[in-house]
């Protein structure tokens, strides 16, 4: 739960976003208003003109103008030259009119088309105003916040059609496995020894499958889940030791050492979550260390905050994939030679924000390096 400096700070926010708004707000209503006061304006300057004109040309007198002004027109010409003056001056008020309320329009027309645009699909639609409209600041906040939209649909379709793609790989290559030596068990022919090989890959590539599959769900379930449940003070050093003996197996067969830089520390949070981001963050290290290389480990503490760090020798990431690596679905190995569906660093990153962490990789020297900051009480 948060403190009360936390709620201080966040109710000053939202006072200073409260604040912003109020004044961009203020400001768009003074800019109707002088639109407003121009067409005013510019439609009495018209008739002024208009009668300024007719005056100078002789059409009508000044002595005509008082009688109008004291209500006493006896000149039906003159009566006429009113009404065609009042015409005159009421066709052009409309036609200011409708061109002064036509700009204003422009960019809300605009905005619809380019919706329209993104609801048919096309995550190529770009919101651009006038240097005018962008100056003002609402202007360039909508702008700013709509084409950030459009990209970010435009990066979650791509990357639903790489997971399609890739995932669909994915589930097959078991599955034709699986087929493939379940079809020569049926031989007769096979020694004993060669059936329980054929038999354990058949459990090794279905615990494959039921692994990409618990994945999958584990993601889903987390990322309907707006609060943190089930918190519970527990023991961070233990648990991190014991998921990398859940993971032995895989270890085990590269040869990986490891460097265990923790003494034992205590964490508040949801201890089977918690233990989901370490399982993903092992597992990836592990994955892409090259055999006989080391894993490290630590944990440094700091007032109120622990942070767990999980580095191994292994490819760089480029530093335009870094922040990508924790979209779903994401594989920054594009050549899908490592086992993976990009779900496991996107189930970490959500678990770490429903603890009101951080979590950042680091990549140079041929070291890679994952760290998660927590609170240590939530």
């Amino acid at each position: 739960m948060k403190g009360k400096g936390d709620r201080r700070k966040d109710g000053r926010a939202r006072g200073r976003q409260e604040n912003r708004k109020n004044k961009h707000n203020f400001e768009l209503g003074l800019l109707v208003f002088l639109v407003l006061f121009v067409i005013q304006f510019t439609t009495v300057l018209v008739a002024l003109l208009a009668l300024f004109v007719l005056v100078r040309t002789g059409v009508v007198s000044m002595e005509w103008i008082a009688d109008l002004s004291t209500g006493r027109i006896e000149n039906l010409s003159a009566g006429r030259v009113f009404l065609l003056l009042a015409s005159v001056d009421t066709f052009i008020g409309f036609a200011v009119v409708i061109t002064a309320t036509a700009i204003p329009l422009k960019p809300v027309v605009n905005l619809i088309n380019q919706m329209n645009r993104l609801a048919s699909g096309d995550f190529q639609a770009r919101l651009h105003f006038g240097r005018l409209l962008t100056s003002h600041p609402t202007f360039a906040e909508l702008t700013d916040s709509f084409n950030k939209m459009a990209e970010e649909l435009g990066s979650t379709e791509m990357l639903r059609n790489d997971f399609i793609n890739n995932f669909s790989h994915e589930f097959k290559t078991p599955i034709v496995s699986i087929a493939g030596f379940a079809r020569i068990l049926k031989r007769e022919s096979l020694t004993p020894g060669q059936q329980a090989e054929y038999l354990d890959i058949i459990e090794a590539e279905s615990l494959r499958l039921s692994e990409m599959a618990t994945n999958v769900l584990n993601l889903t379930r987390i990322e309907n889940q707006s609060i943190l449940t089930n918190v519970s003070q527990f023991n961070l050093s233990e648990q991190i030791r014991s998921c990398i003996l859940l993971l032995e197996h895989k270890w085990s067969s590269k040869a990986l050492n490891w460097k265990l830089d923790f003494g034992e520390v205590e964490v508040a949070g949801n201890e089977e979550l918690l233990k989901q981001t370490w399982v993903n963050l092992i597992d990836n290290a592990i994955k892409f260390s090259p055999e006989g290389e080391t894993v490290e480990i630590s944990i440094s503490e700091v007032p109120g905050r622990v942070s767990v760090t999980v580095a191994n020798t292994g490819p760089e990431i480029p530093e335009e994939a870094r922040e990508r690596v924790f979209h779903k679905f994401y594989q920054a190995d594009e050549s899908h030679s490592s086992e993976g569906n990009g779900v496991g660093l996107a189930i970490v990153k959500r678990v770490v924000e429903l603890h009101r962490g951080k979590v950042s990789v680091d990549s140079g020297g041929g070291i890679v390096s994952f760290s998660v900051e927590l609170p240590r009480r939530i």
